[in-house]
């Protein structure tokens, strides 16, 4: 696989953008962005698509910590 050009790279990033931001306005609701989830597999190289998707999850994760801060589960430290 060679390295994707410029345009397709900007091409990406944008199907990655708007996919997200779908989410982000469905609250999770990954039905309702199916067409744009195509569509970002179909433009990006499929390493990048996992790629993202770990990105947001962590940043996601990352958020909550911001917002809520760190809680142990109950039951560590215990014995």
């Amino acid at each position: 696989m060679s390295a994707p050009t410029m345009e397709e790279r900007k091409a990406c990033w944008g199907a990655r953008d708007e996919f997200w931001h779908c989410l982000d306005s469905h609250a999770e609701d990954a039905s309702k962005c199916e067409k744009l989830r195509l569509s970002f597999e179909s433009l990006c190289p499929q390493q990048w698509v996992k790629y993202f998707d770990k990105r947001r999850d962590f940043l996601k994760y990352k958020k909550k910590l911001e917002t809520e801060g760190y809680h142990p589960p109950e039951a560590a430290g215990k014995s």
